[in-house]
């Protein structure tokens, strides 16, 4: 049309190229939501926040661990706010799962079995129903049970559909349905520190447990030093400051989870 500009009548081969592009992109964009199998998986950052394979920075600065009342593999009624102090590792299972949460309890029984005796005095793991119609105590304990996971510190909980619902929200998931009836997979998991606040964020599937069990070694000394229960490692820390002053929280310093800014 004449009226229009002329620079825009025979667009430049480069253009024509990124508009392309752009459109090649944001198609394998929709073709992946339609037709990931891992449609209820949290949102993770951009890649370059990942390091390493399948660890990514978390992005969620709500309290993680709300004053909500859970029931655990043995019947026994479970604050989440009562948790804090310690690291909590947490993952969303269900125990009539044949396929991917057995694979990510697995993962998580070589974490348990690489924290040793750590497990249950400075780290606690949780794993949370996403079908608590049918994951009563009894379920999720015969579930532990058949899967090497029935350890001190490893929590297995449930509770009312309406509570489920609201702990999943806290971490940005929804309870779905894949089209043939089947329960989306939840495959994030989630490191939070001893204040109820996220670390890190885990491709359960990806992730190695050698990485996890680094975060959460690093996650002890916040957690310490908020409960004033283990005084070495004030002491520690400064020696190591005196002797490395580029690293003043000493070797492989602790995760900063009380400066993750609060939501509320």
């Amino acid at each position: 049309m004449k009226h229009r500009s002329s620079r825009f009548s025979q667009p430049p081969k480069r253009f024509i190229s990124q508009r392309l592009l752009r459109i090649v992109l944001v198609a394998g964009f929709i073709g992946i939501a339609a037709f990931g199998c891992n449609s209820n998986t949290a949102e993770t950052p951009e890649p370059a926040s990942q390091s390493p394979r399948g660890s990514f920075a978390a992005n969620n600065p709500a309290d993680c661990l709300p004053a909500i009342d859970l029931v655990d593999q043995h019947g026994a009624k479970v604050s989440l706010a009562a948790l804090k102090g310690k690291p909590v590792l947490i993952d969303f299972i269900y125990a009539s799962c044949a396929t991917a949460c057995p694979l990510m309890t697995s993962r998580f029984v070589q974490i348990a079995g690489n924290l040793g005796g750590d497990l249950g005095t400075k780290v606690t793991m949780v794993s949370i129903t996403i079908d608590p119609e049918h994951d009563h105590p009894a379920q999720l304990l015969d579930y532990a049970r058949t899967h090497n996971a029935d350890r001190k510190g490893w929590l297995m909980l449930t509770g009312t559909p309406a509570d489920i619902e609201t702990v999943m929200r806290i971490y940005r998931l929804n309870r779905e349905r894949e089209p043939d009836g089947s329960i989306a997979h939840v495959t994030t998991s989630f490191l939070v520190g001893a204040d109820g606040r996220q670390i890190r964020m885990y491709d359960t599937m990806e992730v190695s447990p050698d990485t996890v069990v680094g975060d959460l070694e690093r996650a002890f000394p916040r957690a310490a030093e908020k409960l004033t229960v283990v005084p070495a490692f004030a002491s520690n820390r400064a020696a190591n400051s005196a002797g490395n002053r580029d690293d003043p929280d000493g070797a492989g310093a602790p995760f900063p989870s009380q400066l993750i800014p609060d939501a509320s």
